[in-house]
């Protein structure tokens, strides 16, 4: 029975601990019927947990509970699985896709609501032989598309989707449900172009219209103070604010998050004193079959010892060049480094000549989720360069050095401000931006002369992406690496490199000093280079 006014959802007292680590003191949350709830703090703050515990999600359960009460419409409720919470009218986007890569966008949309049409055998043998009413299916979907205001083909394979659209594909299976009361979106945006991001905050409101709740985390703060009528900052598993957004401002929406403040500002990078470089890699003809990115003739020189960036729109192939390089899809071209031929398509043999790389997708290929960062940061270095390892007999007999893998781990737990419990701890446990230090880490660990970087900061916050940058400007200033960084954020590329090159079309449109302005860097983006 439904309490007369009570709001849509109460959480209160929400406490939570991780293996003695307590992640979540004493939250009390309140959100009513279309009340669109910004929810921001630095990775690690707690945001993600209190997601999973509203969510039902195993993780919580497996973990021993948590503390507190969750009431809907003043009803208390108490979410095992996911399934419970869904049923409750709660949907959730997860920072990382849960879509199903061969079947259609239809197809993920609709899963296990499949309408079905009857036929003379399941009159006879039962509903288990009715068929799907693929027609039916392309309407609802393509109506559910149409609730976002944003055009993606219902058609299209998942796996041969940009990664803009597959988001967009996770919102429209949560819309197609028409007991939607609340939907919780974890860092929608970070994989969105600036028009996608548009497009998406432009559905929340339309969300909000109809009534549905959202609670929206992402680290893009201009998008919250727009779209949300309330924020909420939570700071070392505590909510240290909540207000309104037009009663505060990025900068103090900042100090709360960090209890510091933070310079948001970028200071564009001081050129290093104009020397006489050697070019370190040439890269000619490249061209790479990458789902989403058009790369088809990357021609780029990369000095040594420098920050060069790589900056563009979605899709036009800067995220390609790397992945490229590294053997991760099929490339064609030539790659030099100091001379001498890098074979493309050759994982291994790129790792022997020295060249690292931190991938965008850190779960996908940069970590050994149920592995301890241990093994995690040590792993690849042991493998490839033999590092870590003591020799018996010779060389015959080669052992794991426990103490030079703790030492490693450590150094770069402290130098990276990694949170965790120990170097023991598994990788799938630490929040989505300790997650990204510890494939920095692995990286550092190998100590390349050459080091290819993709989207360091997506997705985390503002404080660790200080941390992250100044910890790439060091290993260019001390060790003398040379890194190429691929970002989508301009004035990223702009605080941390020497140069930036602009990929457009596939191509090198041109290649600015970081000290450009932003105009420059803009006309660039949007040149179409034949």
């Amino acid at each position: 029975m439904e309490t007369m006014n009570a709001p849509l959802l109460e959480m209160r007292n929400i406490k939570k601990d991780f293996f003695g680590n307590q992640v979540l003191t004493d939250i009390n949350l309140t959100l009513n019927e279309g009340e669109v709830l910004g929810l921001v703090g630095e990775n690690g703050a707690g945001k993600s947990t209190l997601m999973k515990i509203l969510f039902g999600m195993g993780v919580i359960r497996d973990t021993g509970g948590f503390e507190g009460e969750i009431l809907m419409n003043g009803e208390p409720v108490r979410f095992n699985t996911p399934f419970d919470a869904l049923a409750a009218g709660i949907g959730m986007v997860h920072q990382e896709f849960s879509l199903i890569p061969g079947f259609t966008a239809t197809e993920n949309i609709l899963l296990n609501r499949e309408p079905k049409k009857t036929n003379v055998i399941s009159q006879i043998f039962g509903d288990r032989l009715n068929t799907l009413d693929v027609p039916e299916m392309k309407l609802r979907s393509d109506a559910a598309i149409e609730k976002m205001g944003v055009r993606i083909d219902s058609s299209m394979v998942i796996n041969q989707m940009p990664v803009g659209h597959k988001q967009f594909t996770e919102i429209a299976r949560e819309l197609s449900k028409d007991h939607l009361k609340l939907l919780i979106l974890d860092e929608p945006t970070a994989v969105l172009t600036e028009k996608e991001a548009g497009a998406l905050l432009d559905s929340i409101r339309a969300m909000s219209k109809r009534g549905i709740a959202v609670i929206f985390i992402t680290h893009r703060l201009h998008e919250i103070l727009s779209v949300c009528s309330k924020v909420m900052i939570m700071r070392d598993g505590y909510i240290v604010e909540e207000v309104k957004p037009e009663e505060t401002s990025i900068p103090e929406i900042t100090r709360c998050m960090v209890g510091r403040n933070v310079d948001e500002s970028p200071t564009v990078a001081t050129e290093k004193a104009d020397v006489d470089r050697d070019v370190i890699m040439s890269i000619r003809k490249l061209w790479v079959d990458m789902p989403g990115e058009l790369v088809r003739n990357v021609n780029l020189d990369v000095l040594e010892g420098e920050i060069l960036g790589i900056g563009g729109l979605a899709g036009q192939g800067k995220l390609g060049i790397p992945n490229g390089i590294m053997g991760l899809y099929e490339a064609g071209g030539t790659v030099t480094l100091k001379g001498k031929n890098v074979p493309l398509n050759s994982p291994r043999q790129c790792l022997d000549s020295s060249i690292s790389f931190v991938s965008e997708d850190r779960r996908g290929v940069g970590l050994l989720l149920d592995e301890t960062l241990e093994w995690n940061i040590a792993f690849p270095a042991m493998q490839i360069q033999d590092k870590f390892l003591k020799r018996y007999l010779g060389g015959l007999i080669k052992w794991r050095d426990e103490k030079a893998i703790h030492a490693v781990t450590k150094k770069y737990i402290d130098e990276l401000m990694i949170r965790c419990t120990s170097t023991k701890q598994k990788a799938k446990e630490l929040s989505g931006g300790n997650q990204q230090k510890v494939c920095l880490a692995k990286a550092f660990a190998m100590e390349p002369t050459f080091l290819f970087v993709s989207e360091p900061t997506r997705g985390i916050d503002v404080g660790a992406k200080a941390l992250v940058l100044e910890a790439l400007k060091r290993l260019n200033r001390e060790k003398g690496v040379t890194i190429v960084m691929i970002s989508s954020e301009l004035e990223e590329l702009r605080s941390t490199c020497d140069r930036i090159a602009i990929v457009s079309g596939g191509k090198v449109a041109g290649i600015l000093p970081a000290s450009s302005s932003s105009e420059d860097f803009g006309m660039l983006m949007v040149s179409q280079v034949r």
